[in-house]
């Protein structure tokens, strides 16, 4: 697997990752989206799953292409389905910290908490494909992610909102079209749409934010069902992609 150029035509110049050793002794605490991918989300919430989806495939791709080589080197032998199992496995158990990893109470801690899961659900999913041959940086990736965390119903619509989001990245980029609105208002959006990426009903995030000692029990039984769920839709995927003839690079 080699890189290849994400969405919107843009050169992948992913920062440096933390490795990720699977399998794992102790479970380290998830990650969340970068501050960059932050500030887009915050100026476009309607398209917040579609920028992270194409940040995740920049970002977290290379990482599953060096997991996957480094796993199979110290594993001679080991099946995809084994290695995939190990990548659900790790992700599974990095979900159930995701609901407390802001420590922050109301709204703002519910969208970081909903935003951190999201980030760690698609990092499982490229270990996934990774695990069955299927390139991690190739952009539809980021396809794959909108329509397996059921965010679009059909590749279709996924391919068309991301292009719109990378457009609008670009523009944003070039002219600064954020724009200044309510943050109240901004922010409620944006919880709604990465908690429905994430696959967690956004009221009940919500309400657990506020309750004092529930977003610690809500968030470990609901991000940890919603990722495994999401696991074994990707297994699905990838498996059945996996002895395919490799899909041809897009420019």
């Amino acid at each position: 697997m080699t890189d290849t150029p994400p969405a919107g035509g843009q050169p992948a110049t992913p920062a440096p990752q933390p490795s990720v050793d699977l399998p794992a002794g102790a479970v380290d605490a998830p990650e969340g989206p970068p501050a960059r991918l932050w500030d887009r989300m915050r100026d476009d919430p309607q398209y917040a799953p579609e920028h992270l989806a194409l940040e995740a495939v920049r970002r977290l791709g290379p990482e599953a292409v060096q997991w996957v080589g480094r796993a199979r080197a110290e594993q001679p032998g080991v099946s995809a389905d084994a290695l995939a199992d190990q990548a659900a496995r790790k992700f599974v158990n990095l979900a159930r910290l995701s609901g407390a990893v802001s420590g922050v109470a109301g709204l703002p801690g519910a969208v970081i908490d909903v935003g951190v899961l999201a980030w760690t659900q698609a990092r499982m999913v490229l270990h996934i494909a990774a695990a069955y041959d299927i390139d991690p940086l190739h952009s539809d990736r980021a396809t794959d992610l909108l329509v397996l965390q059921r965010v679009h119903k059909v590749a279709e619509s996924a391919r068309l909102a991301l292009g719109v989001a990378a457009g609008r990245e670009r523009a944003d980029a070039l002219f600064g079209l954020g724009g200044e609105r309510p943050l109240g208002r901004v922010m409620l959006q944006l919880g709604i749409r990465l908690a429905q990426m994430a696959g967690v009903r956004a009221a009940k995030r919500m309400v657990a934010k506020i309750v004092p000692g529930a977003a610690i029990v809500l968030g470990t039984w609901a991000n940890s069902s919603a990722t495994k769920d999401l696991a074994q839709r990707s297994r699905a995927l990838y498996r059945s992609r996996g002895s395919a003839v490799p899909e041809p690079r897009r420019p």
